[in-house]
């Protein structure tokens, strides 16, 4: 059994084992594969474990012995799954393993929002509170949450773990996701949300149908006191509008730990502005959260052996 791993360093930089996984057989192991080393550093094998390479049609025809793909992420919309079901391929990915982490992530996007820590706390390394004539140095307002309104794009797992938060810290939760309730929390339709909201946290999964729905005229439904956060998939926004809309001050600010393109182009129009705080897609790295990816991907794999696949995302298994 041939087990090609094309991406295994963000999964595992060194504080993980590929133990449990060389058990099954041998692996030809790579940190990152360029796209177009990928057909031919594949096709030997039986087993593909892929974070976010692109396993397109192309390296799934080449790897003729090819038996099973296994996502060690929850979204699989990089493998060819049309490609994967004409050679009868099981896809199999992790889901839920990142609900606590990414709705945490969340949160310290909110209070970097409200409370400006990174800033105040730079203030004290530069000696200005030393020189401040106050007991108190203020560098920017702080926000105070309870009483404010959370809009919740998308009631799924990590969304209900954020409106779970908030609630207890006395923030009104209103949420859009048709056919969804959640006790204490009120649905409602997108107007509604994006003119209520006082900040509004997207989590909800990308699809053709809302890609880049957060555009111009959506982000004019906001108040200028409002902030857009998103931990989900950059593509729900329409980046440039967003630009926009920040560098105008129609919406007070913007917290993002993801982007369209990942890594970003060097002069990506929402890097560098004041008001937009953007982390490297890290909402999901926590270690806790890449070891269950783990034991899942290993799970998901014991399993497809043993034939009974779990966690398959395309039809007919």
């Amino acid at each position: 059994m041939t087990i090609v791993i094309t991406d295994g360093f963000t999964l595992n930089p060194g504080d993980l084992s590929w133990t449990e996984i060389e058990n099954f057989g041998a692996i030809q192991y790579h940190d990152r594969l360029a796209p177009e080393r990928v057909a031919e550093k594949c096709r030997d094998a039986n087993i593909i474990v892929v974070n976010k390479t692109p396993i397109n049609a192309d390296t799934i025809a080449a790897a003729s012995h090819l038996q099973l793909i296994a996502v060690t992420a929850t979204g699989y919309n990089i493998v060819d799954l049309e490609a994967a079901n004409k050679r009868k391929i099981p896809v199999c990915n992790v889901p839920a393993y990142g609900t606590d982490s990414v709705a945490q992530h969340c949160f310290a996007l909110i209070f970097e929002l409200t409370n400006h820590v990174g800033l105040h706390e730079q203030s004290v390394r530069n000696g200005e509170w030393s020189k401040s004539p106050d007991f108190s140095l203020v560098k920017s307002p702080v926000v105070e949450l309870a009483g404010k309104t959370l809009g919740i794009v998308g009631l799924g797992r990590i969304g209900r773990k954020v409106a779970k938060i908030a609630l207890a810290m006395d923030i009104r939760v209103i949420f859009h996701d048709p056919g969804k309730q959640l006790e204490g929390s009120q649905s409602c339709d997108l107007d509604s949300l994006f003119s209520e909201s006082d900040f509004i946290s997207l989590h909800c999964p990308l699809k053709p149908e809302n890609q880049g729905f957060v555009n111009a005229d959506r982000l004019s439904q906001m108040k200028p006191s409002a902030y857009l956060i998103n931990t989900s998939r950059g593509a729900l926004i329409n980046e440039a509008d967003l630009a926009d809309a920040l560098k105008k001050n129609k919406i007070a600010g913007a917290a993002l730990d993801v982007l369209a393109k990942e890594p970003p182009v060097s002069d990506h129009p929402l890097v560098g502005l004041s008001n937009c705080i953007i982390t490297p897609h890290i909402a999901w790295v926590s270690f806790e959260a890449r070891q269950r990816i783990m034991q899942t991907t290993v799970g998901n794999i014991q399993k497809f052996l043993h034939g009974k696949p779990q966690h398959v995302v395309n039809a007919g298994f």
